[in-house]
């Protein structure tokens, strides 16, 4: 399932293997879709041309359009989407933070008003665990809490607790349901998430007590919703040494290049993010130059592509001008364009790092690039 190749100081290199899409190569940046679409009319046959590895798909919108019981009708997520390759669900634990205000949390779940058309729904844990079985995804993550930063010691540590019971409850319910004759993935793993806000102490206690859970791989969950880049890397390094060496690492909802080269220097091998997605939407591009906002009027009569080094369809084909033109004018191809052009950026900067990994030169391409990617253009 998940084999470290090669490492670098705690970087590492590896593979790993599920039902669909033959091997993964790690690290890997997950494309975001979370309605089972990138957002900005990428489709699957895009992400395929654009390096993508593994799509990441949402349990709690999926579960309200249209609905799991009719993706699993249509014979699961990659069928209903046309995608071939590995798919990861998140829990719909994230929005458990982020509709913060339509929901209550209990000990047996969280009751929510639908964000759509207000209507009631609950989800636990057996109830995530139900609906990402129905999706037949590769990887389902564990229902938890991501709390609010800033948050109390006392709220976090009784939000993580839960969050441990409700691990628990999950893998009961996980390996029921990969039982079933009928069951759409029975190959389905399970991803547990350690959380504990940013105190150092309660981020070590849980990864300690959900390591002792046989999961598949784990997650860092509850970063990057507003503490600093290096309280979140301090958050990595506490957790990091009791993750279990043999089973994949991945930080959720991260990040920049930046973000992303620095997590990696600190052992971790999964990301993903709406960033390139969001910010290619906002005309922000990514490149190995730094960030180009291609609204800028000096790029009105630049006929350049957005990046002389990126080989994306978009940079083959199209100029800084005409994408330019394409924002000004309110086309969606606008839209779609700057989407392709970030998404193969990201993928091709997790191919760069992993093939420095492989010549044992990481150190000089963190040390060359994690600044450098930062900067405006």
């Amino acid at each position: 399932m998940f084999q470290v190749l090669k490492t670098e100081g705690r970087a590492r290199r590896g593979e790993f293997s599920c039902t669909h899409g033959g091997v993964v190569q790690t690290p890997v940046f997950m494309n975001v879709g979370t309605q089972a679409a990138i957002k900005g009319g990428v489709s699957a046959d895009d992400l395929r041309e654009v390096g993508c590895q593994i799509e990441l798909s949402n349990t709690y919108h999926l579960h309200l359009r249209p609905g799991d019981q009719i993706v699993r009708k249509l014979g699961g997520l990659h069928k209903f989407m046309r995608w071939d390759g590995p798919i990861l669900t998140d829990s719909g634990g994230f929005q458990v933070f982020s509709l913060a205000s339509l929901r209550k949390i209990k000990e047996e779940g969280v009751y929510f008003a639908s964000h759509i058309d207000g209507h009631k729904i609950f989800m636990g844990p057996e109830e995530s665990m139900r609906i990402q079985s129905n999706l037949g995804s590769d990887i389902a993550m564990a229902f938890d809490e991501c709390v609010e930063n800033p948050a109390t010691y006392e709220y976090a540590k009784a939000s993580c607790e839960r969050t441990l019971r409700w691990l628990e409850r999950c893998k009961v319910e996980h390996d029921r349901l990969n039982t079933l004759p009928d069951t759409v993935n029975p190959n389905q793993m399970l991803f547990g998430i350690n959380q504990g806000a940013t105190f150092a102490d309660l981020r070590a206690w849980h990864m300690q007590q959900i390591a002792r859970i046989d999961c598949d791989g784990f997650a860092i969950g509850g970063l990057a919703v507003g503490e600093p880049a290096e309280v979140m890397y301090e958050m990595i390094d506490v957790v990091e040494p009791f993750m279990p060496k043999e089973k994949p690492r991945y930080l959720m909802g991260v990040g920049t290049p930046s973000n992303i080269i620095e997590a990696v220097s600190r052992g971790v091998d999964f990301f993903d993010c709406v960033m390139p997605s969001r910010n290619g939407r906002h005309g922000k591009l990514f490149t190995w130059e730094g960030t180009v906002n291609i609204m800028n009027e000096k790029y009105q009569a630049d006929e350049r592509p957005i990046s002389e080094h990126c080989s994306c369809p978009v940079c083959r084909r199209y100029s800084r001008a005409y994408l330019r033109h394409l924002f000004k004018a309110d086309e969606v191809l606008a839209l779609r364009l700057a989407v392709l052009h970030n998404l193969y950026f990201y993928n091709e900067l997790m191919a760069c790092i992993r093939k420095a990994l492989d010549e044992g030169n990481f150190a000089a391409f963190r040390a060359q690039y994690s600044g450098q990617l930062e900067k405006r253009v």
